[in-house]
């Protein structure tokens, strides 16, 4: 009865946190860990470290795929990803010399904020109209928002992937496939720092729930990233937004069964 459950928890949160990833480059630490700690009984700082470590592969298959369909900004991503792993750190500091505040529901409410914005008022810009931004500008914008979610994602402690999609889609005028592509490359990197460091100062994680997260995550991540690519600019808004919508309201509803 136990593995039965394990399997049914980590095959829900596979798919949400997969569908996350691949529609809207949302970190799988929103949907993993709460659903983890809520039926499993996981202490939160493994259950944190398990969803990063799925958000790894997940996020980089659907890089792969958004790159595949050249909907991915390599160069300013990784400008924007070193800024965002250095003041990452920086906001961490600050935040452990002020007194703790509850913000942790603060990425799931941003979640389900974003997803309305993407159904009310969607995204339209096309590649035309972002490739007339100059390099040299467009380089500026990625370091200085860049240092801007980092700080907020260190001091907070969650909420990168929806900043980064946020950010790329109302900042920086990124076209919605692109803004989620070069979200899920960045993703790919901070996750693998993120769970390294949580398993060498956590200890290892159970191997059981582990596997079966990374695996469902993939799969979901995979077959949400390949529609994504193929859908129409209005399609992918409306999908998009309702996807954000549903896991803001189900994450929020585990985290008030946790209290």
């Amino acid at each position: 009865m136990h593995i039965l459950m394990i399997v049914i928890v980590t095959f829900f949160a596979g798919m949400g946190a997969g569908l996350g990833t691949g529609f809207a480059g949302m970190s799988a630490a929103a949907v993993i860990s709460p659903m983890l700690i809520t039926f499993l009984g996981m202490e939160p700082y493994m259950a944190v470290g398990i969803a990063l470590s799925s958000d790894v592969l997940a996020s980089a298959i659907s890089a792969y795929t958004y790159g595949k369909n050249k909907n991915l900004d390599v160069k300013n991503g990784i400008i924007m990803m070193i800024s965002v792993l250095l003041f990452t750190v920086a906001g961490s500091y600050v935040s452990s010399l002020v007194p703790s505040t509850t913000m942790g529901n603060f990425s799931v409410f941003m979640t389900f904020l974003l997803g309305i914005k993407f159904i009310v008022k969607p995204v339209m810009t096309t590649k035309e109209a972002m490739e007339r931004v100059s390099a040299k500008k467009r380089v500026i914008q990625s370091i200085v928002c860049g240092v801007m979610i980092g700080f907020i994602c260190g001091f907070v402690g969650a909420g990168g992937g929806m900043m980064m999609l946020l950010i790329l889609t109302s900042v920086l005028d990124y076209e919605l496939k692109t803004a989620v592509g070069t979200s899920v490359f960045i993703m790919t990197f901070t996750a693998f720092t993120g769970a390294v460091s949580h398993f060498a100062i956590g200890g290892m994680p159970d191997w059981t729930v582990w596997i079966l997260c990374v695996l469902f995550t993939l799969l979901w991540a995979r077959i949400a990233a390949v529609f994504a690519n193929k859908a129409t600019p209005k399609t992918l808004n409306r999908v998009t937004g309702v996807i954000l919508v549903i896991l803001g309201i189900v994450v929020m509803s585990f985290s008030m069964l946790t209290k």
